[in-house]
């Protein structure tokens, strides 16, 4: 049963069904919980730019306790689809746009939903989606076409939903999308034959929002009965609000059209996730209204909540050490139309937060603060002049600029300038896919009014995708990218902006220079002509360059950090030691990101110019060295052909190690793959 939450609704529910139907069989309640149940956390997205996977299971692990308390059993999370078009608004639903980063924090959130045992009270199914390809819509477009090749398929798309297999994922999700002309309700092979076949899973296949019935728009199937008829052949499971298998099914049955041991097959894996949950048991044990009350928006919960949206702040710039604020400043401005906002924060896919319950970025700054700090705070313009809804169009405040001379007057009189600009919160998520990712209605000249009059600003930025802000990189001498953090926002901001918290995050999808650029990801397949780069028949844009503005895994800190002393031991081809030494050379106690990428100078299949395969998260002490370590086996050193086959090859390879996917040093090695195998 879908969207009916809370201990008491649910126990209503179940025990109408329980006890006043034939067989009794317990009901299933699921809602999308995508980054918090009452406490919010960040948005995937944002939660991803920690690079740290148990982060990510705690946001999960607190999702999921309070979930179940609120009487729910199955949530529709984690999206583990990787992306790589910033116009696509489900991007803040995943993990980014490398398969490895993807399928490592995937994988943890599901354990974190789930636990160790999912008849643990605390515990929820989770549902790994969307299988399969949804993020790869053309144009950026949601629920558009998607045209891949089973090389992409193989080793881009599908290696997050393996892993999270392996975590022992409860369910899956499928997708809206076709993928090579068959819409994935209706895709046998990577259903039954890959997923419930060679992965092994025995859980249930849910629809996604009348995906099957969407098969006869897409022209796949004559009409709905036909749509039930290929959907449950293909293995999907439960259809989801599309009415297909409740009117059809059986009349197909009668008619031999579908035998009776695929809808066994189908019933027993519901019944099987049912069981796993404890329903049978007790299928009201998930709904204690005394339990609720002292579980939702507990104080623990909301210091969880703040650790991880700490985590998830990227610095972006920091020219002339312009953060942390010290103590000698005595006046800062809050500005901006989502300074004092406490309801964007919250994101987009809420499940069940109060409405303008987080804590604002003006309320932070001035709960940290020094009591001798003067903060002068102005909205200077509204963002979005419509009503803020989930499924309503957003109208943007393209004229109203009455609120500019508040906003410049209190950048005259500080010392500092904190700018809150970026999305509205509904602006990311379904059905919000943009042409444009550059800032939206007054916000840009806002900025240039008060960088007239105080160029000491810190760009203070919420979004939920990467933003194209080249205007803002080459003005604010500091930007702090912050996504939508939740419930706890303006408290984790301040934590950052005053250095009680030294910034560690690093980013999780490329951010372009312009909409032009897009799709751009750092794993891109090199061409013919790579360069050089002073001739013209090369491949490049001739009106801009073809770096991003900010690259995979980029992220900057407090503190400076030196690698050197790249070594590759490669004398037991099994597992390849790669060697670094990092070092804190700053001033500061500092968290880094040390990110592994390798590349396979020649292969059977052009293999792409750098792919992460490791990364460790470490924290040093101002001059503190660590020597790391890590292991490349053949999981890390093969790849998908065609057909689907893993394979590892002979041949030379660079490993590249650094903290981001550009600044890197290279050794090579030469791998004989009959010894790895």
């Amino acid at each position: 049963m879908l969207n009916v939450i809370g201990a008491e609704a649910t126990l209503n529910a179940q025990k109408l069904v329980v006890e006043n139907s034939r067989l009794g069989i317990p009901l299933i309640f699921g809602y999308d919980v995508i980054h918090g149940y009452r406490t919010m956390f960040p948005v995937p997205l944002g939660e991803a730019a920690s690079w740290d996977p148990e982060v990510v299971k705690l946001s999960a692990s607190i999702a999921a306790l309070e979930s179940a308390a609120a009487g729910l059993h199955w949530t529709f999370a984690p999206m583990m689809d990787v992306g790589r078009d910033a116009r696509w608004g489900r991007v803040m639903e995943g993990a980014g746009e490398d398969p490895y980063l993807a399928s490592i924090l995937s994988a943890a959130r599901v354990r974190g939903f789930q636990g160790e045992n999912l008849a643990d009270e605390k515990t929820i199914a989770a549902c790994a989606k969307h299988f399969a390809g949804y993020a790869f819509a053309e144009s950026g477009k949601d629920y558009n076409n998607v045209d891949i090749s089973n090389a992409t398929l193989h080793n881009v798309i599908l290696p997050p939903f393996k892993a999270s297999t392996a975590a022992g994922a409860a369910t899956y999700m499928n997708s809206f999308n076709t993928i090579q002309g068959l819409p994935a309700s209706a895709n046998a092979y990577i259903q039954r034959q890959l997923l419930k076949g060679d992965w092994g899973f025995d859980g249930f296949v849910v629809s996604d929002w009348n995906s099957i019935g969407e098969m006869v728009a897409h022209g796949a199937a004559p009409d709905l009965k036909e749509a039930a008829n290929m959907a449950i052949h293909a293995g999907s499971d439960m259809d989801m609000e599309g009415n297909a298998y409740t009117n059809f099914l059986a009349e197909l049955v009668e008619e031999g059209k579908v035998d009776t041991k695929i809808i066994d097959d189908a019933v027993r894996r519901v019944l099987t996730v049912k069981y796993r949950l404890g329903l049978f048991e007790d299928p009201y044990k998930y709904s204690n209204t005394e339990w609720e009350k002292n579980t939702l928006y507990s104080l623990g919960n909301k210091s969880a909540a703040r650790k991880v949206a700490r985590e998830s702040i990227v610095l972006l710039k920091n020219e002339g050490k312009q953060l942390p604020i010290g103590e000698s400043i005595k006046s800062i401005a809050v500005i901006g139309p989502l300074a004092d906002d406490k309801d964007a924060p919250l994101g987009n896919w809420r499940a069940d937060a109060i409405a303008n319950s987080a804590v604002s970025v003006l309320e932070g700054i001035k709960a940290r603060a020094g009591k001798d700090v003067t903060i002068n705070y102005a909205k200077g313009c509204d963002l979005v002049i419509s009503e803020r809804t989930f499924a309503g169009e957003i109208q943007f405040n393209t004229t109203d600029r009455s609120g500019f001379a508040a906003a410049v007057a209190a950048a005259k009189k500080s010392e500092i300038v904190l700018l809150a600009i970026g999305e509205d919160c509904f602006q990311s998520g379904e059905g919000r896919s943009q042409a444009d990712i550059g800032l939206k209605g007054l916000q840009m000249e806002l900025f240039d009014a008060i960088y007239a009059v105080n160029p000491n600003i810190v760009i203070v930025l919420m979004n939920g995708r990467p933003v194209a802000i080249p205007e803002l990189d080459a003005k604010a001498p500091a930007i702090l990218e912050t996504w939508f953090l939740g419930s706890e926002a303006g408290h984790a901001i301040a934590d950052v902006v005053f250095g009680a918290h030294n910034p560690s995050g690093k980013l999780p999808m490329t951010f372009p220079r312009s909409n032009g650029q897009i799709p751009i990801y750092y794993n891109y397949m090199n061409t013919g002509r790579p360069g050089p780069k002073n001739e013209v028949f090369w491949s490049h844009y001739t009106d801009q360059s073809n770096d991003p503005l900010y690259p995979f895994g980029y992220g900057l800190s407090y503190t400076d950090f030196a690698y050197d002393n790249l070594t590759v031991d490669s004398s037991d081809p099994r597992a390849i030691q790669v060697s670094v030494t990092l070092t804190n050379t700053g001033l500061v106690t500092g968290t880094e990101v040390a990110q592994l990428y390798i590349r396979d100078q020649f292969a059977s299949l052009v293999r792409p110019i750098k792919e992460l395969k490791g990364f460790q998260k470490v924290t040093l002490e101002s001059g503190e060295s660590k020597d790391l370590t890590f292991t490349l086996t053949e999981k890390e050193l093969g790849f998908y052909d065609n057909e689907g086959n893993y394979q590892v090859e002979d041949g030379m390879f660079d490993v590249m190690v650094g903290t981001n996917s550009t600044d890197l040093l290279t050794e090579t090695f030469l791998l004989t793959a009959e010894a790895v195998q």
